[in-house]
C-alpha cells in the first residue's frame, strides 16, 4: 500500500538517466522530486520533467532557482559553445558545470532533513558519461559520508543513503532498465544545445543516448 511506502526525494532533470531513476525510485517509496532552474541554457529539460511527473502522478515537486551564471565557465550556463561530435577520450568538457552535483545533492539534503527523510536519489553514471568528476562513486560515497556528518536527522540509528541504481551502468543498459519499467522516453529531454526544443543530435549527451538506443536496434523516440 501507498501510504506504507517510505518517502524519498529524486534529482529529477527531466532527462534519460533522471527519468528512468525517478520510475525505479517510485515503485518502491512515495517520490518528492526537485528540479533545478539554475539559469541552464538548455531549460527546456523543465517542461519535460513536469509532463513525466504528470504522467506519474507525482504532486511533491519543487523546482529550485539558483544562479549558477554567476561562476559560468560552463558551456551550460555561459555563452561558451556546446561542443559536438566530441570523442569522450578527451578531457572533461566544457559541458561540466562546477560542482553542480555537490551544490544539487546539498539542496535534496536540507530538503530531506526538514521532511524526515532518509534516501536520496540521483541518476549519476560513471560508465557512458562525459567523464564530469562528481558522477563517479568516489564522490558519492564522500558526500553520503559528509551528509551523515552533518545533519542533526542522522545522529541517531537511522543514517541518510544516497542511491545511485545507475552509476555502473551503460546507456543501453539503463534504457533497458527504464523500457522494463514502462519509461516513455519521448517525454524525456537530454540535449545540452536544443534548437526550437529538438535536440542538436550532436552534445554528448545527444550522442550517448542515440548510441544506447542503436545498440538496442531501437531509435531514440525524442528524434522522431
Amino acid at each position: 500500500m501507498k501510504k506504507d511506502k517510505k518517502h524519498c526525494v529524486v534529482l529529477f532533470s527531466g532527462g534519460l538517466d533522471s527519468t528512468t531513476v525517478l520510475y525505479k525510485a517510485n515503485q518502491e517509496f512515495i517520490v518528492h522530486a526537485i528540479s533545478f532552474d539554475y539559469e541552464q541554457n538548455h531549460k527546456y529539460e523543465l517542461s519535460a520533467a513536469k509532463k513525466i511527473l504528470e504522467k506519474l502522478s507525482i504532486d511533491n515537486h519543487k523546482i529550485l532557482t539558483i544562479d549558477l551564471r554567476q561562476f559560468g565557465n560552463s558551456a551550460l550556463t555561459d555563452n561558451i559553445q556546446v561542443p559536438k561530435n566530441r570523442s569522450n577520450n578527451e578531457e572533461i568538457p566544457v559541458t561540466y558545470v562546477p560542482v553542480r552535483n555537490t551544490i544539487f545533492l546539498s539542496y535534496a539534503l536540507a530538503y530531506a532533513e526538514v521532511n524526515n527523510i532518509f534516501d536520496i536519489f540521483i541518476g549519476v553514471n560513471a560508465l557512458d558519461y562525459s567523464g564530469y568528476p562528481d558522477c563517479r562513486p568516489e564522490f558519492i560515497k564522500a558526500f553520503q559520508e559528509m551528509a551523515n556528518l552533518a545533519t542533526k536527522f542522522s545522529q541517531g540509528s537511522q543514517k541518510i543513503r544516497i542511491h545511485t541504481p545507475l552509476i555502473h551502468l551503460k546507456k543501453s543498459e539503463i534504457i533497458t532498465m527504464g523500457l522494463n519499467l514502462g519509461v516513455d522516453y519521448s517525454l524525456t529531454h537530454s540535449c545540452y544545445d536544443p534548437i526550437k526544443g529538438l535536440p542538436c543530435r550532436e552534445c554528448d549527451a545527444c550522442i550517448l543516448r542515440i548510441n544506447g538506443f542503436k545498440e538496442l536496434n531501437l531509435i531514440d523516440p525524442s528524434l522522431q
